[in-house]
């Protein structure tokens, strides 16, 4: 009789520390949690919720003033969660009012220079740093959690952001970002190459390219390549299926652009957010913008002869100092004008250290408010006429989750819930909900 084989008991493997990674702010932060999550990941650690993690990564926003407190609030909860973990502060406010965080709950380390935080928790979790996997390996092997092994970012996102920029030379009177970040500069052509034929191995089919200030792009090394040049070295040098950018300055939407994104069809999505914040010229003076409405005419207008069908995404702020009745109404009418597929709307809020802070005529919250309302009621009409003259229409759709996508204007779509995700599939818009998701059919 052939025995049996020895039942296998000795102790279970232990168990990955646990990292929890908190966003506060804009898109250029979760790009930043992806690549710290990356690092943390190699060195053996773990993506996990707050309730389970042994460190907290809290990346802030300093944007408005509203932003800072959010921010002062996230770390004192994160700080006294139950197991008390360590928590690394980085971001905006950090590199601003580092002694104030640090003061904020016992156990928070604040650290400013954004690629030293992975290094700050590996090391007091007690991990060993891992390089990159080298060329020739497989990317996605080498920084893809158990948890995420399939997703194209470390945290389970689908259509990565690759920060391609950071910084910005502009001086907006309502913003300290450029004080936080620093001037502007860019990630050479060869390492985004690098990125994102990394993110094409994990299997992203989409990838957004972002920065703080994006079309100032430069790489002075490559011959000062920039934006449009880069996009098209992407294009083609790289298999990635749909590239699309993240926000934009007005002047930065150059006929060189538009030129590349209507050369390369359905791999650039067609869809822009540019900039605006305000419809009004006196408005864009006092916030010290770079152009005035007639520049922002004149981009609309090229990005739609270029690339027809092209859908634009706007921020506004309503209230700002100064704001009449009448410049209030100019910027709506501006906006309506301008037929934003998706408009993003502020209410301005003062944000000490800026110049629009002291200015005068500062608006009363309750003006503020019903102009917020007012703007948010345009930009969810524009939303839903836009979403309506698709019907009918063919469409690339990243599946992002069961029976859920995004189209290549940025809708909402709700497609056949047995796609796989993270595919890219082709769909014929059938119709369109209340709340301007798209209905699908496969083609």
């Amino acid at each position: 009789m052939t025995p049996a084989p020895p039942t296998t008991s000795g102790p279970a493997p232990a168990r990955r520390p646990g990292v929890a990674l908190v966003n506060l702010g804009c898109r250029v932060n979760r790009v930043e949690l992806d690549l710290m999550a990356s690092e943390l990941e190699r060195a053996g650690a773990e993506v996990v919720g707050e309730r389970e993690a042994a460190a907290v990564v809290v990346n802030t926003c300093a944007v408005t003033g509203e932003a800072e407190a959010k921010t002062r609030k996230a770390v004192r909860r994160v700080a006294t969660l139950p197991q008390r973990p360590l928590v690394v502060a980085t971001g905006c406010v950090a590199n601003l009012f580092s002694d104030e965080l640090e003061a904020l709950a016992p156990g928070v380390v604040v650290e400013r220079d954004k690629a030293r935080v992975a290094a700050r928790v590996i090391e007091g979790l007690g991990l060993v740093p891992q390089a990159p996997a080298p060329a020739g390996d497989d990317p996605a092997e080498a920084c893809a959690s158990p948890a995420h092994r399939d997703a194209p970012t470390p945290t389970g996102r689908t259509r990565p952001g690759i920060k391609i920029q950071d910084g910005c030379d502009n001086r907006c009177t309502y913003c300290i970002v450029w004080r936080a970040r620093g001037r502007a500069r860019s990630l050479a052509a060869d390492e985004v190459l690098l990125a994102v034929r990394e993110a094409r191995a994990r299997g992203a089919r989409e990838v957004v390219l972002t920065g703080i200030n994006l079309g100032s792009y430069r790489d002075a090394a490559a011959g000062d390549l920039a934006l449009p040049g880069l996009l098209d070295l992407l294009l083609e040098r790289t298999d990635v299926e749909r590239i699309r950018l993240s926000s934009i300055e007005p002047p930065d939407v150059t006929p060189e652009l538009c030129a590349v994104m209507a050369a390369a069809g359905e791999r650039v999505a067609p869809f822009l957010h540019v900039c605006l914040q305000s419809g009004c010229d006196e408005t864009l003076r006092r916030m010290a913008r770079v152009y005035r409405t007639d520049l922002f005419r004149h981009v609309a207008a090229t990005a739609r002869e270029a690339v027809p069908g092209i859908a634009l995404g706007t921020d506004l702020i309503v209230g700002f100092p100064g704001e009449t009745d009448a410049e209030f109404e100019a910027s709506l009418a501006f906006c309506r004008e301008m037929r934003f597929a998706r408009m993003h709307v502020f209410r301005y809020s003062r944000r000490p250290g800026t110049p629009a802070a002291t200015m005068p005529g500062q608006v009363p919250a309750p003006v503020s408010a019903e102009r917020g309302r007012r703007a948010r009621e345009l930009a969810d009409e524009m939303r839903l006429a836009q979403a309506r003259s698709l019907v009918g229409e063919k469409d690339l759709v990243v599946v992002q989750s069961p029976g859920r996508g995004v189209s290549g204007g940025l809708f909402d779509a709700a497609v056949d819930p047995a796609l796989p995700v993270d595919s890219l599939v082709r769909v014929r818009v059938t119709g369109v909900r209340g709340d301007a998701t798209l209905e699908t059919e496969p083609l």
